[in-house]
């Protein structure tokens, strides 16, 4: 296995770790964790622990392509697992999100049910041979969704200070244009989706 695919199973195996430390009881166990009050608005450490962790995973996703593509390492594993690992994460953080009640839990619903729609157009696309091409809406989708995350677990600062609620909106435009690339995925399915034999 090559060191794009090992950065790539490496993303996935920080997904338990971060549900696990975003989730963990801290008090049960006399676990005291640190908050920092920066205005009127309070950070707790473990938020910027699962931003670290999520910002190595965003690094890596950035320098495994990167390596893929520069060393023509680019195998048929990278693609079915590099948007799977992608997927997984955002995802996961965004249900983490709704369990705890920071955000609600229809985007989180209309992005898994995009997900599920794009990946029955790559098994169809596998199965007739074809290429499945990555849409500049899938594109902008992750960067939204990369931006957003972080965002939320900055508990919206800097912009909260200012009364601006720019996580939500951010949240609400990356769904949305989650939605809109799954449309475009379906759409340059369509054909093969609708075959009548």
């Amino acid at each position: 296995m090559n060191l794009p695919n090992r950065l790539t199973l490496f993303r996935i195996v920080l997904i338990p770790i971060l549900v696990l430390i975003y989730l963990f009881p801290y008090a049960q166990f006399n676990i005291e964790l640190q908050s920092y009050v920066i205005g009127s608005v309070t950070l707790p450490a473990v938020n910027l622990i699962c931003l670290g962790i999520y910002a190595l995973s965003a690094f890596m996703d950035f320098l495994d392509g990167s390596i893929a593509k520069s060393r023509g390492l680019q195998t048929t594993f990278g693609k079915f697992a590099d948007p799977i690992a992608d997927r997984m994460l955002a995802t996961t953080m965004f249900v983490l999100f709704a369990s705890r009640g920071i955000i609600s839990p229809v985007p989180v619903i209309m992005i898994i049910c995009r997900d599920i729609v794009v990946d029955g157009c790559r098994m169809i696309a596998a199965a007739n041979g074809k290429d499945f091409e990555a849409h500049m809406l899938g594109r902008v989708k992750k960067i939204a969704q990369t931006i957003v995350i972080a965002l939320i677990l900055l508990n919206n600062l800097p912009f909260e200070l200012w009364g601006l609620p720019v996580s939500e909106v951010l949240l609400w435009f990356s769904t949305f244009v989650s939605a809109a690339s799954g449309i475009a995925y379906f759409n340059q399915m369509k054909e093969d989706i609708m075959e009548s034999k």
